[in-house]
């Protein structure tokens, strides 16, 4: 009995280990991810501003200044996922939900139970035979 103990508890931490592994290794991905698409991103917003104000000046026309404003708010959202404290403010806002507001992460109809799983299983399943 106290071995079954302890291989299920050992088959528990693998688990765990395992899923927070995975979840870390999809989070570098996604960081990863807005810091190349930054490097695109940065390039664009670089050359765009160029032009734009160029045309500004040239044409003495201010308003074609105006689509630097939107894209620079992408460009600071970019740069701080990619290198800012967006992801601790967001874990930060995490923790304040799952510690204030958990009833948001309630799902509809309560937690499924086995016999509810188990039913909808039969509902599908072509090779059920009853016992």
């Amino acid at each position: 009995r106290s071995s079954d103990l302890m291989n299920s508890r050992l088959q528990l931490e693998r688990q765990l280990q395992m899923q927070n592994q995975m979840r870390e290794r999809q989070m570098a991905m996604q960081v990863a991810w807005s810091r190349e698409f930054l490097k695109y991103f940065g390039t664009f917003f670089g050359l765009a501003s160029l032009g734009l104000t160029a045309g500004a000046i040239k044409n003495k026309r201010p308003g074609m200044f105006m689509p630097i404003i939107p894209l620079s708010f992408i460009l600071a959202y970019q740069y701080d996922m990619g290198y800012g404290t967006f992801i601790h403010r967001m874990k930060g806002e995490a923790e304040n939900i799952l510690e204030k507001e958990s009833s948001l992460l309630e799902l509809p109809g309560g937690v499924p139970t086995f016999e509810i799983i188990e039913k909808a299983r039969r509902a599908q399943s072509k090779f059920y035979v009853e016992k």
